[in-house]
């Protein structure tokens, strides 16, 4: 990966990581789908009148708005109002990394090399410290609804690669479309009425905030950024950066909501980061030590 494209993903991934406490605090106002639903609509609307739907079959850009908009972060926002805190959250939903690679390797034939194999081990233990807390800051319920999330994003990955569209601001905007009125469903489901019929009281500038924060750095801008270098690479390089997310998750959780961090969750961090390492310089280091054999 070029270096102007690893440190725009990096930045991303900063965004994406205090995303979590962003949409903890739009929690404290509203109820979970309503604020995801809240965030896809303003992604669609009014951009949506604007611009050109891209150029790929509408199963995509439908299964894309439905698995990312209700799956993802349907899923994960319920699974922060559940109990599992922000920071945790973001480390679980990195369990996408490993279900990406191995669909991809299933779905589109891509390699995984053995120092991936060896960044997949590491950054694995990392993730089963983080699970083994016993803080409170995981809860059964949260982690399940997050790991939702997690084979949600994986199968949302794939979708971009054999979809293949070139305008994926575009594609975006409209996957967003088909995302808000099942979250509305949901949240009429889980909570009737009421959801709706208070929503302008339960409005307040932090949820407002929430709602903004998420719709256009996050979604918007990261996302676009985040499928345009899928579409550029390989999943197989991409996805494992997503690893330094949950660091951003955790230290934003700290310093918004004093999450605790202990020796643990050091310790895990410690591993993503050395698991993103070798993932991304492991093979032409692999490759200097080979020819030197």
């Amino acid at each position: 990966m070029k270096q102007n494209d690893l440190i725009l993903t990096i930045f991303v991934t900063f965004i994406w990581g205090v995303n979590f406490s962003v949409i903890k605090l739009g929690l404290t106002s509203l109820d979970p789908f309503i604020l995801a639903g809240m965030r896809f609509l303003l992604c669609a609307l009014p951009l949506v009148f604007f611009i050109k739907k891209p150029k790929v079959a509408m199963k995509y850009i439908i299964s894309y708005g439905l698995l990312f908009g209700v799956g993802l972060w349907g899923m994960v926002s319920l699974g922060i109002y559940f109990g599992i805190s922000a920071g945790m959250a973001s480390l679980v939903l990195q369990m996408s990394v490993f279900f990406t690679v191995i669909l991809a390797s299933i779905l589109l034939n891509e390699e995984i090399d053995i120092t991936k194999k060896l960044a997949f081990l590491v950054s694995l233990l990392g993730l089963i410290l983080i699970i083994s807390v016993t803080d409170g800051s995981v809860t059964s319920l949260g982690l399940l609804l997050v790991l939702i999330g997690a084979i949600s994003m994986s199968f949302t990955n794939i979708i971009i690669k054999k979809a293949g569209s070139k305008n994926l601001f575009s594609f975006m905007v409209w996957a967003s479309l088909f995302s808000p009125v099942p979250l509305f469903i949901l949240a009429f489901i889980t909570q009737g009425e009421v959801v709706f019929t208070n929503f302008y009281d339960d409005l307040d500038n932090t949820a407002i905030f929430s709602i903004l924060f998420q719709v256009y750095p996050t979604t918007l801008f990261g996302y676009w950024i985040w499928n345009k270098l899928l579409h550029k690479y390989p999943i197989s390089s991409v996805a494992p950066l997503s690893l330094l997310v949950p660091i951003f998750g955790l230290a934003g959780s700290y310093f918004i909501f004093g999450e605790t961090i202990g020796f643990i969750k050091i310790l895990a961090s410690f591993l993503i980061i050395l698991a993103l390492l070798i993932n991304t310089y492991g093979q032409k280091l692999y490759k200097k030590v080979y020819e030197g054999v």
